[in-house]
C-alpha cells in the first residue's frame, strides 16, 4: 500500500474546491462582463441622446433663422414696397381730380414714375438677398464673386477670393456654402470690424475645403459661450446637411480663422 498517496476524501475536497474556485471566476467574469456591457449600453444612449438633442438644437436654430427670415422679408416688403405703392395709388387718385394744370399733372406722373422705378428696384434687392440670380444661373463660384464684390462696394473692407474646386451642379448643396459664407462675412463686418477677408475653396486631398479668415477684432474661441449665438448655431446646422466639419479659431485682435469640408 503507498503511504503517499492522497486519500480518496482528501482528493474529493480538492476537486470540489477548485471546481468552487472556477465557478466563483467564472459567475465573477459573468458579472464583470454584465455590468461593464450595461455600461457600455448605458453610454452609447447618453451619446443617442447628446445627438438628438444636438439635432433639435440645428433643427430649432434653422426654424428661428427662417422666421427671423421671413419677418425681414415681411419687413422689407411692407416698409419698401407696400408704402410706395400706396403713395402711387393716391398719386393716381390725384390724376383724376379736375382742374388740374400741366404742371401739376407731369409733378404728380414724374412722382408716379419715380416711385414705380423705386419699388421694382427695392423688389429686386429683396430676390436678390433671397436667391442671387447671378448664383442659380453660373452656380456658387459666380455667386460668391458677386457676394465679394457686393461688400466691397460698401468700401469698408477688402475681399480676397480663390478657387481650386471644380463645382458641380447641385444648387441645395451649393446654397448652404454661400449662405455660410455670407452669414461668416457679415458677422466679420458687423461685429468683427475687420476691413480685409479672405475666402479660398481647395481640394484638400479629395475633400473640398472652404479657408476663411479675417483681420477684425476676433474673440476667445476658447470660450465656448461665444460659439453659442444664433449665426453660429446656424452655420453648424449647414455644416452638419453638408455631412461637413468646421474649426473655428479666433483670438482677441487676432481675427477670425474657419475652416469647413463639404
Amino acid at each position: 500500500m503507498n503511504t503517499h498517496s492522497i486519500p480518496e476524501k482528501e482528493l474529493v475536497a480538492i476537486i470540489l474546491y477548485i471546481s468552487l474556485f472556477f465557478i466563483i471566476v467564472a459567475v465573477v467574469l459573468i458579472i464583470f462582463f454584465y455590468f461593464s456591457r450595461k455600461k457600455i449600453i448605458q453610454k452609447e444612449l447618453e451619446k443617442k441622446d447628446l445627438v438628438l438633442q444636438y439635432q433639435k438644437e440645428q433643427l430649432h436654430a434653422i426654424i428661428v433663422t427662417q422666421e427671423e427670415e421671413r419677418k425681414r422679408i415681411a419687413q422689407d416688403l411692407h416698409d419698401d414696397i407696400s408704402s410706395k405703392l400706396n403713395i402711387v395709388s393716391l398719386n393716381t387718385h390725384l390724376l383724376s381730380a379736375p382742374n388740374l394744370t400741366e404742371a401739376e399733372t407731369i409733378e404728380i406722373t414724374d412722382n408716379i414714375i419715380n416711385l414705380t422705378a423705386k419699388a421694382l428696384e427695392n423688389s429686386r434687392k429683396i430676390a436678390h438677398n433671397l436667391l442671387p440670380p447671378v448664383f442659380e444661373k453660373f452656380g456658387l463660384n459666380a455667386g460668391v464673386e458677386e457676394l465679394c464684390e457686393e461688400f466691397e462696394s460698401s468700401k469698408s473692407v477688402k475681399t480676397y477670393y480663390k478657387n481650386e474646386i471644380d463645382f458641380d451642379d447641385n444648387i441645395d448643396r451649393h446654397l448652404h456654402i454661400f449662405r455660410i459664407l455670407q452669414e461668416l462675412m457679415n458677422n466679420s463686418l458687423r461685429h468683427g470690424k475687420a476691413t480685409e477677408i479672405w475666402i479660398a475653396f481647395k481640394d484638400n486631398n479629395g475633400i473640398n475645403t472652404c479657408y476663411y479668415e479675417d483681420n477684425g477684432i476676433g474673440f476667445d474661441s476658447k470660450n465656448s459661450e461665444n460659439q453659442k449665438g444664433l449665426g453660429m448655431k446656424n452655420i453648424d446646422s449647414r455644416v452638419s446637411f453638408l455631412n461637413g466639419t468646421i474649426k473655428i479659431d479666433s483670438e482677441i485682435n487676432k481675427g477670425i480663422a474657419v475652416i469647413f469640408t463639404f
